[in-house]
């Protein structure tokens, strides 16, 4: 009976990163509200402080035409995808140092799976 209960423990366990990393897009809207002070997410929006995130997954870093990226960013010669979205929403001078992005990072897994959900729905 233990080994069946550590069994289903274990199982529970493994499986959920992969619910979290589905993200929820509804309580990423909300919690990509501190972001949208510097990035804008719709097509044809403008620039902020930051790029606007419109066609971000496929995008190669530092590429959109008329925003002024660093030279860290415009070096960094990684495509945007979920995964790469993710570390670097983490600590984004850690990811890419020398980059303008000034905000500390997020640190819960969970929040950086919604917001990645939203980004994937509202930035396609």
């Amino acid at each position: 009976m233990r080994v069946r209960k550590a069994v289903c423990l274990i199982s529970l366990f493994l499986s959920f990163p992969a619910l979290a990393a589905d993200g929820d897009p509804v309580q990423g809207k909300r919690q990509f509200a501190p972001c949208s002070a510097c990035h804008t997410v719709g097509a044809g929006e403008p620039d902020k402080i930051g790029p606007n995130l419109h066609g971000i997954f496929g995008r190669t870093a530092g590429t959109k035409p008329g925003y002024a990226y660093s030279a860290a960013m415009k070096k960094a010669g990684f495509v945007w995808d979920a995964e790469k979205i993710g570390t670097y929403i983490t600590k984004p001078l850690a990811f890419v140092p020398g980059n303008k992005m000034a905000f500390p990072g997020v640190p819960k897994d969970d929040v950086r799976a919604n917001i990645i959900a939203y980004l994937k729905d509202a930035a396609k």
